[in-house]
């Protein structure tokens, strides 16, 4: 795998999961349990989301061929709605719906919404079907991305285990700025993604 197509891939998947964003909606929603309760819902979350993204990972291109959905459609939509997301990120609005399904939530927040869909929502399960096609045939930049997977849940985990910390230290402006920059890094990656779906189809020249 190279370089750059590793470099992508972590922004990609650190943008769309946005592990920061994450951490203060854990605090809240894992509010009054005990340490070792929070401990459980943090590692219960982190492992079913790894299992559905790769689920997707796998499995989604093949999917969607049975369908009759091609690669370069979906990349098209895929980017389309990663690009939504950078709105809603620019916004502010997906932090208003990630609060929303903050006060949702049963009594174990570990599956919904914590698993699904605020860690493998539609973005993050489209991002991981768009890389892993992109390295088709390629066993190996394949595997890379599940590794960048498998870092980025990591990262989400031992954030959620810090959150309470975090958020002191960032503050409420602080968040703000870094999911906006994130936002303009997602828009960015969203339009690449159409014009390789573009290209795919033969609208643009390679």
């Amino acid at each position: 795998m190279s370089p750059e197509l590793l470099i992508t891939t972590f922004v990609t998947l650190f943008v769309v999961i946005d592990p920061i964003g994450l951490a203060p909606l854990f605090v809240a929603l894992t509010q009054g349990m005990t340490e070792k309760r929070r401990r459980a819902v943090a590692l219960r979350a982190i492992l079913v989301a790894f299992a559905l993204l790769a689920v997707f990972g796998l499995f989604g291109e093949a999917l969607l061929r049975t369908i009759g959905i091609g690669m370069p459609a979906f990349r098209i939509s895929g980017g389309a709605l990663l690009f939504l997301m950078a709105v809603d990120m620019l916004f502010e609005r997906r932090s208003e719906r990630r609060e929303k399904h903050a006060t949702d939530e049963g009594p174990d927040p570990s599956v919904f919404p914590l698993a699904m869909p605020l860690i493998a929502g539609p973005g993050s399960m489209a991002a991981v079907i768009l890389l892993v096609s992109q390295n088709s045939g390629d066993v190996t930049a394949q595997a890379s991305v599940f590794g960048v997977l498998i870092a980025m849940l990591a990262l989400t985990w031992a954030l959620f285990r810090a959150g309470g910390l975090i958020e002191r230290l960032l503050g409420h402006t602080g968040v703000v700025v870094i999911t906006r920059l994130l936002g303009i890094l997602l828009a960015a990656l969203a339009v690449q993604f159409i014009i390789d779906g573009l290209r795919g189809l033969g609208v643009l020249a390679a």
